[in-house]
């Protein structure tokens, strides 16, 4: 599946959020959007009028990129989540929230989405026991994360499993961090999102 492979502090900055794709790095001096915080491309600097369509468009790819999901895949959520009965916009959050990588860094497993991505495709979790490597699962209340027992003697996991207990994890999620698993026990409502979105205005431009 495509992915994306360039630098990913140019993604916060043609945002103009930071997006937390770096970890630690987005939070220290060394974020790309604090140093320089215009537009990549030549004429970034320059002010430009944003239409409806801009914004709808951004807020969309905000999105995308802060959950780390290609087009056609986002689109997908955006079907099922308007299938759905409630609020478009929130069912669509709730299912990019139960992503497996989404969990995984939740559940403080991972100093980014990327890498939470990274360590579930080589399968360092088990998802209700069994081997599961696909990022895009969506979690379902009662499925419960539990790292690989082969995988705690990891030096980089070691560290990570430190951080557990510090972190602050969602309401839906319940985190044992003496056991390094977690459980869905809910289904992620619009408060358990960690980042600021409109997503009125992706509703709308896919319903155009």
């Amino acid at each position: 599946m495509a992915r994306y492979t360039g630098p990913s502090c140019k993604l916060c900055r043609r945002e103009g959020r930071k997006l937390f794709l770096k970890g630690e790095r987005c939070l220290s001096e060394k974020c790309a959007l604090s140093r320089r915080a215009t537009v990549p491309g030549q004429h970034g600097a320059g002010r430009k009028a944003v239409k409806e369509y801009g914004l709808q468009l951004r807020e969309k790819q905000t999105a995308r990129r802060y959950y780390g999901v290609q087009e056609k895949q986002f689109k997908k959520y955006y079907v099922a989540a308007d299938k759905k009965e409630g609020i478009a916009g929130e069912n669509l959050l709730s299912l990019l929230e139960r992503r497996f990588d989404n969990a995984v860094y939740r559940m403080g497993m991972a100093s980014s989405r990327k890498e939470a991505r990274q360590l579930v495709r080589h399968a360092h979790f088990l998802l209700n026991g069994k081997k599961a490597d696909i990022p895009s699962i969506i979690l379902k209340v009662g499925d419960v994360i539990t790292l690989k027992e082969k995988s705690r003697s990891s030096e980089k996991l070691k560290g990570l499993i430190e951080n557990i207990a510090d972190t602050n994890a969602p309401k839906w999620l319940d985190v044992d961090a003496e056991a390094v698993s977690a459980k869905v026990i809910a289904i992620p409502d619009r408060e358990d999102v960690d980042f600021e979105f409109n997503e009125q205005l992706i509703i709308e431009l896919y319903s155009k």
